[in-house]
């Protein structure tokens, strides 16, 4: 199984997935990490989880390349490889309906894997206290700004024709807050990837969701 890092947050979630939904554990896989689509890619923080085989693929081939060749079995990325097409070939997707899938997923699970996090530098939120809620008062403002965006039908914010009804679909499914803020809002997910991390060797115990962000924020992220 080709990754581009085995710690990156989709191949954490996916392996997660895999392994509650299918049976399939990561110290099954042999791993072999490089660049998706340019050779020569290293980790920035290299994990060595246990039990788990990790390689490096040639310094001269892309993950991508050695999936279409069969140097590799399949590729867990966040970002389709090139050399998928729908029209056919040799790369293809696990699933061949994937949306059904994961509509599926959230409806059983009430999870809507999480990717990114802001973060800000300890000594600066020392310093100014007000900062965290500050940022948080204005992406949430954003937020609401282009979420209403995404039913108006008068002038599309995305060139897709259909936008208005994928949206409604989307609330019919994840309800009206579907990208939530906050910890209780998302206490279900970051405490199941906190268990994921646990159960593929990346951290060392389980921890605590409060303990991930300072005490200072608690309430401002309780909202």
């Amino acid at each position: 199984m080709g990754v581009p890092e085995y710690q990156m947050t989709a191949a954490v979630w996916v392996r997660g997935a895999l392994a509650d939904d299918y049976g399939v554990r990561p110290e099954e896989i042999e791993w072999v990490q490089g660049g998706l689509e340019q050779p020569g890619r290293i980790p920035f923080e290299p994990a060595e989880p246990p039990g788990v085989k990790l390689s490096f693929a040639p310094n001269d081939q892309s993950l991508a390349h050695m999936l279409a060749t069969g140097a590799i079995d399949a590729l867990m990325t966040a970002r389709t490889p090139s050399t998928f097409s729908r029209r056919g070939g040799p790369v293809r997707r696990l699933f061949e309906d994937p949306w059904t899938v994961e509509r599926d997923y959230f409806q059983r699970t009430g999870i809507f894997p999480i990717m990114h996090t802001v973060a800000i530098r300890r000594e600066v939120l020392e310093a100014n206290p007000w900062v965290a809620a500050t940022l948080l008062k204005a992406f949430s403002e954003a937020k609401e700004l282009a979420m209403a965006d995404l039913t108006q039908s008068s002038a599309l914010t995305v060139s897709l024709p259909f936008l208005v009804e994928h949206a409604y679909q989307t609330i019919d499914l994840m309800g009206e807050d579907f990208w939530p803020y906050g910890i209780e809002s998302n206490r279900k997910t970051l405490e199941t990837f906190v268990r994921y991390m646990h159960e593929q060797g990346l951290i060392p115990k389980p921890m605590p969701i409060e303990s991930l962000f300072p005490a200072s924020t608690q309430r401002s992220f309780r909202i």
